[in-house]
């Protein structure tokens, strides 16, 4: 991604198809500078155009209408069909933009973890973003997300156990990441653009995943997978001896390649071959409970 070279070497797990990196640099730092996407400035928004999201997720919520998703992903966000009252955490949320859209469109009690925050920070009513991991918190939670950053964590499985321990009875947990399923990766392999060395400390094949989670006391309601034509634009732009930069796309890549990946990306969904994934977990038990 960042041109910086180095060698890291990874196992794949014989019974799942798993990956996992074998030695972890001390410091991880300059793999993650400030440009990283997810360290950005927090871009904000207001007035009416403020008010035309709120009215756009009470409508997209009740009718599931694709004209009314928002731009941040509605298909992931409708199956889970939170309540506005549901206590939200993001783990691994970044600059918290994700949690700030939410609570742009009516949700009231959100919380990102990251302990690559600048600080514990109170972005408004309804609002925090906490500068530590989430077994640090005492607080339970409705619904857990972990958008991307299940990979950037050294131990799956713990970190699986610790949401299970935070949800209330009957909460849900939604991961969102790369998979060893891909077709990409079984073809590419060092090349493949999410393998991402070594950001990337592990990536669960589907089977491994489910039986994390499972072992953690988790039920897996539903594997969806949503990956996209960057799979194969970035890896091609690897395969040229390029940087992850998306200027270079047009220089490489013809609109028809790009519109025939596109394609190829929704068939591999459809054929559970697809390089990412989304695991809709739920916590077994009663109702569920919005106190701490």
């Amino acid at each position: 991604m960042l041109g910086l070279g180095g060698e890291f070497t990874y196992a794949a797990c014989a019974a799942c198809g798993s990956i996992q990196l074998l030695t972890i640099p001390k410091d991880l730092s300059p793999y993650y500078p400030s440009a990283y996407y997810s360290l950005g400035r927090l871009q904000l928004s207001g007035g009416f155009r403020n008010f035309l999201k709120k009215i756009r997720m009470r409508a997209f919520l009740a009718t599931g209408l694709p004209v009314f998703s928002p731009r941040f992903g509605g298909y992931w966000l409708k199956k889970l069909n939170p309540k506005f009252t549901d206590r939200i955490a993001d783990v691994g949320c970044g600059n918290g933009q994700l949690l700030y859209e939410l609570h742009l469109a009516g949700f009231k009690d959100l919380h990102g973890f990251d302990p690559y925050l600048p600080k514990t920070e109170q972005l408004a009513p309804g609002l925090k973003l906490w500068k530590q991991d989430l077994m640090e918190t005492d607080l339970k939670f409705d619904l857990l997300m972990l958008h991307h950053s299940f990979e950037h964590l050294a131990d799956p499985e713990a970190v699986l156990r610790t949401c299970f321990d935070r949800l209330n009875p009957g909460g849900r947990l939604l991961v969102r990441c790369p998979v060893a399923d891909a077709v990409v990766w079984k073809e590419k392999q060092a090349l493949w653009v999410q393998l991402d060395a070594p950001r990337h400390l592990s990536i669960p094949s589907t089977q491994g995943f489910v039986g994390a989670a499972q072992r953690s006391g988790f039920e897996v309601k539903e594997i969806l997978f949503d990956s996209t034509a960057f799979q194969f634009w970035g890896t091609g732009l690897y395969e040229h001896g390029e940087k992850l930069d998306r200027s270079k796309i047009n220089t490489y890549f013809t609109a028809k390649q790009l519109e025939d990946w596109e394609q190829q990306a929704i068939q591999y969904n459809q054929n559970g071959k697809g390089d990412q994934a989304c695991f809709f977990c739920v916590k077994p038990g009663g109702k569920v409970d919005n106190q701490a």
